[in-house]
């Protein structure tokens, strides 16, 4: 039921109390879930990986380590974001208990109760949830398919009379509009911020999982653009390239930056798990990686492709989405009188379940949109699943037609 309970998040509790009343039982379709589908992770290479360690290493990973990471792994990961563009020389690397503590000790390192902080609109729940806590006013901007708004942006810091602490972007397969910002738009944002004293945090969980390899130069870091008066800081994850209960993720940051970071870490949890950053790191250097990517993009391809395939067949002509070129996500776009809400409790009752778009709305208001995840989905089930929706959301494109003649 984790991604039913998920996908509901954004709801009232007696709601939720009621349509989990209502689904228990079924064997949900869901598509709500942003994870990996466990029959893609790599036990084989883990197992063998786990077998052919020494046995003072395998002491080790039960052994606290340094708060700033386990060694061999930060140096393996120097290779793996130089091969990204990233220039390690001049930046300190800082491994975290999933990407999602980074994002919290960012905060906490910057920001005060009622400190702004600007975000994209839509954004990634768990970053609104960061922020929420430590009491910020989050603005946001709109994006498009090209990525954030432009214009928005330099009208939003213009009508501030506080400078905000940090512009949060994921660019890369947006988590969960799907998009990848455009190189042009990506270089736009910088001269935006440029001058200003706003620090960009650039969340970069999915670049890997590109679909077309003539595509890759597109997810190009904006921490490796080389622009000197724009302070970024850029953070990465393992829990779409290996699996999230890695919990594994990192930043690369300034000195300056990464010291206070791990003192914040310190207090936090003292270290990382030693035990995952020695499987991760023996993945990285046996030169593991990259073959398993291989196969992912293929299997996450394949997903998109049905989903996308599907989706044309069924949905009404009113319900509109950009297709990914990587990534977890299609963003499905109803028209603005039906809400998400409204199709998620009536599909739950048939079974099948995704989030709401109100969940990834800074406001929980905006409620048009509403967000399918492949990565997670059995294949055969796929089909089945768009079927419901449509017919879903058919039935609510009659009744709202009828009320309005």
């Amino acid at each position: 039921m984790y991604a039913f309970s998920n996908a509901v998040n954004s709801m009232h509790s007696e709601d939720v109390k009621r349509l989990m009343k209502q689904a228990s039982g079924k064997s949900l379709i869901s598509f709500a879930g942003g994870m990996p589908n466990n029959d893609l992770f790599p036990v084989k290479q883990i197992d063998e990986i786990y077998n052919s360690l020494p046995e003072d290493t395998k002491k080790l990973g039960f052994q606290y380590g340094p708060t700033s990471g386990y060694p061999p792994l930060i140096k393996s990961l120097e290779s793996y974001l130089k091969n990204k563009g990233l220039a390690i020389e001049d930046n300190k690397i800082l491994i975290t208990t999933g990407s999602l503590q980074a994002i919290s000790i960012i905060t906490q390192e910057f920001v005060n109760e009622g400190d702004i902080i600007l975000t994209e609109n839509p954004c990634f729940v768990g970053a609104l949830s960061v922020f929420e806590t430590v009491g910020a006013e989050i603005h946001s901007i709109p994006i498009d398919k090209n990525g954030i708004d432009i214009n928005a942006l330099k009208s939003k810091i213009e009508s501030l009379n506080r400078k905000p602490k940090f512009l949060y972007v994921t660019p890369n397969y947006h988590n969960p509009a799907g998009i990848i910002y455009t190189p042009e738009r990506k270089k736009q944002l910088l001269e935006v911020l440029s001058g200003t004293g706003i620090i960009l945090l650039e969340d970069d969980a999915y670049s890997d999982l590109y679909f077309n390899e003539d595509e890759k130069h597109l997810i190009k870091p904006m921490k490796s653009f080389g622009v000197k008066d724009v302070e970024i800081i850029y953070t990465g994850s393992f829990s779409k390239i290996l699996g999230p209960g890695f919990r594994l993720g990192f930043m690369l940051s300034s000195e300056e930056i990464f010291e206070k970071a791990e003192t914040v870490k310190q207090a936090l949890d003292a270290c990382t798990s030693n035990f995952m950053q020695i499987l991760a790191n023996e993945f990285l250097a046996q030169q593991k990686l990259e073959p398993y990517l291989t196969f992912l993009r293929s299997e996450y391809l394949e997903r998109k492709n049905l989903l996308q395939k599907h989706l044309e067949t069924y949905m009404p002509k009113e319900i509109t989405w950009n297709e990914p070129k990587g990534g977890f996500y299609i963003w499905l776009k109803l028209p603005p009188h039906i809400k998400s809400t409204d199709i998620f409790k009536e599909t739950v009752t048939k079974g099948v379940v995704f989030v709401t778009g109100r969940t990834f709305d800074p406001a929980s208001r905006k409620d048009d949109r509403l967000r399918l995840a492949f990565s997670n989905m059995p294949k055969d089930d796929i089909e089945k699943g768009v079927v419901i929706l449509s017919e879903t959301i058919k039935k609510a494109l009659k009744t709202s037609e009828a009320t309005i003649q």
